[in-house]
């Protein structure tokens, strides 16, 4: 059969890498950024940047994004696979920065909808190291990912297969792979359950979808089959479901040689490497995923007579998401008679709307001043008409919390601002970045003429 080349990676950087292996013993730790420590009068500085300054220079909500973390977190992930492609998943987040520290950091970058590919094009990050994925493609996401020249398109459902071979041309094939669901249940929520039958992604295994996905994709001289996908789930901290992931998708691999006499040298296992949001939470532990995974990798290949696949992995999550810190300023505090107490901030679920979607725990902290009063059991909760608007249930605050107190939420670098909305015409907060005790706006704050501006008629 005829090698496929890989697109060429850069090498990261050669700066030392800022997630250290021992914290300093004033870090914060936990979930917070590795640079995150207690600052003057209260504050928390991330960055060398106190919060409660950036807050009072760049307005609330505020989401602090830490660029240092972002770089040592892609490096960690180099430095644990270096022959593997580490591409990031820009839907937990994607800005023209994001796209930039990635890719001098020697990542790929996996997008899903023709504006994360605009945004990442725009930005400069080069076509080949792009992969393209989704279960609806447009046709005029495929066309422009054939005129942008993206390195792989992955084949999510059957009418991608002739929509895709339409565009090409036998002397310019694309490279495509084919997501493969194998059948395994992983991931913090039924909503994000991705591996398992009886859903909108892929082919499953199971029944034969696969194998006739593939024999398609093979008779299209047009596309040209690199290997195999899965995604198995999101907020995954074991790493045994990567490895009967690996199993099965060797098995599929033998079969497809047996049956078509070709070998697929690439292998994606996705990504949903799961971060701490509470200080006692599990993590995936990149080194041990990657040696576990490369290991079980080899003997499988081994065991079936193939030559290894070259691995591709995709983390979002663990790369974004322990990075930022997002600000709220206290609008009000109430306390009901039911001895219920409720602090309402300035954002809620337009900017983070996970803890109403999944039921999803997070941290949070005053920051800005000092408290010497006892502790006291808050909800804080969104400015938004939904009583499912809760950010944090039951959160351990000062009893003298007050309007006007800025409250610090650590690991909201992903799926927060990716997944925000304008509900109630409340625009989406500023992104300032931080980095050696400086602070710079990347993305301003959406305003109400923002959205009068989207109005064209009446």
């Amino acid at each position: 059969m005829t090698q496929l080349t890989a697109p060429a990676f850069p090498a990261p950087s050669t700066a030392p890498s800022t997630v250290p292996s021992t914290a300093p013993a004033d870090a914060l730790g936990g979930p917070w950024p590795a640079s995150a420590r207690p600052g003057p009068g209260g504050d928390v500085l991330v960055g060398g940047v106190g919060l409660a300054e950036a807050a009072e220079r760049f307005g609330t909500p505020l989401y602090v994004l830490d660029e240092a973390e972002v770089r040592g977190r892609a490096r960690a992930y180099r430095r644990a696979l270096p022959h593997a492609e580490v591409l990031y998943a820009a839907k937990a987040f994607l800005c023209s920065a994001m796209a930039d520290w990635v890719a001098e950091e020697g990542l790929g970058l996996d997008v899903c909808s023709s504006g994360e590919l605009w945004l990442a094009a725009s930005a400069g990050f080069p076509a080949q190291r792009i992969l393209l994925h989704g279960n609806a493609k447009s046709p005029e996401e495929l066309r422009l990912a054939r005129r942008l020249r993206v390195g792989r398109i992955v084949i999510d459902g059957p009418a991608e297969i002739a929509r895709l071979a339409a565009l090409v041309a036998a002397d310019t094939p694309q490279r495509v792979l084919v997501r493969v669901v194998p059948g395994i249940a992983a991931g913090h929520h039924a909503a994000v359950r991705t591996g398992v039958g009886g859903q909108k992604f892929g082919f499953p295994i199971e029944g034969g979808d696969a194998a006739d996905a593939i024999a398609r994709v093979l008779d299209q001289p047009g596309l040209e089959l690199a290997g195999l996908h899965c995604h198995l789930g999101s907020q995954i901290t074991e790493v045994e479901p990567y490895l009967q992931a690996v199993d099965a998708l060797v098995r599929l691999l033998a079969e497809i040689r047996a049956q078509h006499g070709v070998e697929l040298p690439e292998l994606d296992l996705g990504g949903g490497h799961g971060i701490r949001y509470l200080p006692g939470d599990a993590e995936l532990d990149v080194a041990d995923f990657a040696v576990r995974v490369t290991d079980r990798l080899a003997v499988r290949c081994a065991e079936a007579g193939l030559e290894v696949p070259r691995l591709i992995v995709e983390p979002g999550r663990a790369v974004a998401g322990p990075a930022a810190v997002a600000v709220y300023r206290v609008l009000s505090v109430k306390h009901t008679a039911d001895g219920h107490c409720f602090a309402a901030v300035d954002g809620g679920m337009s900017d983070n709307p996970r803890p109403a979607l999944y039921g999803s725990p997070y941290s949070v902290r005053l920051v800005g001043r000092r408290s010497e009063a006892g502790a006291a059991r808050v909800d804080v909760v969104g400015r938004h008409c939904e009583a499912g608007d809760v950010l944090v249930r039951d959160a351990v605050l000062p009893a003298d919390l007050r309007p006007g107190d800025l409250l610090a939420v650590p690991a909201t670098g992903a799926y927060q601002l990716s997944m925000a909305s304008g509900y109630n015409l409340v625009g989406r907060p500023a992104v300032a970045a931080v980095k050696d005790g400086r602070a710079r706006l990347l993305i301003r704050r959406e305003t109400v003429e923002d959205f009068r501006l989207r109005e064209v008629g009446r």
